[in-house]
């Protein structure tokens, strides 16, 4: 493995990540940013709005999306992570749940691996990232994204999604993953209803409490439109809700498509949480 420079979790937090995905089909932008040109763009619009973080994917994992290949995700991802670490302040992630993505990714210029799968995908996932030393985040999902929607069940929301968390946080150092490198999101919208995501979100105090750097990823997601009764491109004012409510519960990386709204919203609400008595 080269040797990539390792990304320490000392990244000012709590922090903006945005999201870049670079797929013909994802359920927000809809292949927006799928030409190489499109996503160096948006990747230096997010940098330059306030994040603090990138985060490349070349897979959709929306509902009822179909997996594709490493080599696919691979000529998506690739020229944009070469680009933008030559141009951005940001820390690049990479998106992915393929241990060769990840690698190549790292080598190429990220320096965070987002694995939805929480290192079940890949056996050799957990490998890489011990090697590289790199910050993880591990995300709960129930199912697969093909069908994660169909019937998502559970008896207890929180307690279900923290003991999974617990275990793949074990089982990551367990693996020579450094503790301190690990980040942990409860996957809003990865198998969940409307009623679970909000249960989720109503007690992310609990996954704060786990003492592990929490990361949100509610941007534009269904639960908001089926609240607010918008379209993904009209949900930002609700995802910029969640953003103020995780950070009041101590979430620490907040993954949005709308960089700017999420941003100001998390520094007013650090303003208020942070505001002495009046002399």
């Amino acid at each position: 493995m080269p040797d990539y420079g390792a990304l320490t979790l000392d990244l000012q937090l709590p922090c903006i990540m945005g999201v870049l995905n670079v797929t013909p089909d994802s359920f927000s932008d809809g292949g927006r940013f799928a030409a190489r040109d499109a996503a160096i763009e948006q990747g230096i619009v997010l940098a330059r709005e306030g994040a603090a973080i990138v985060d490349i994917g070349g897979e959709s994992t929306r509902p009822g999306s179909d997996p594709v290949s490493s080599d696919d995700e691979l000529r998506r991802v690739l020229p944009v992570i070469e680009a933008l670490r030559e141009v951005v302040p940001a820390v690049l992630s990479i998106d992915t749940s393929k241990a060769e993505v990840a690698r190549r990714a790292l080598a190429a210029g990220a320096r965070i691996i987002n694995d939805v799968t929480a290192l079940r995908g890949d056996p050799a996932m957990a490998e890489v990232a011990a090697q590289a030393g790199c910050p993880i985040c591990l995300m709960h999902m129930q199912g697969a994204p093909k069908s994660m929607q169909e019937h998502p069940l559970y008896d207890d929301v929180v307690g279900e999604v923290l003991a999974f968390l617990e275990e793949r946080l074990t089982f990551a150092v367990s693996q020579g993953i450094a503790e301190e490198q690990v980040m942990l999101d409860p996957g809003i919208g990865f198998g969940k209803t409307v009623e679970h995501n909000l249960f989720l979100i109503k007690h992310l105090d609990r996954f704060a409490a786990l003492g592990r750097p929490v990361v949100l990823g509610a941007s534009r997601k269904r639960f908001l439109g089926a609240i607010l009764g918008a379209e993904p491109p009209q949900r930002v004012v609700g995802t910029a809700a969640t953003t103020a409510i995780a950070a009041l519960a101590g979430v620490a990386v907040f993954r949005v498509h709308d960089v700017k709204p999420n941003f100001e919203a998390l520094r007013v609400t650090l303003a208020v949480m942070e505001a002495g008595r009046p002399a």
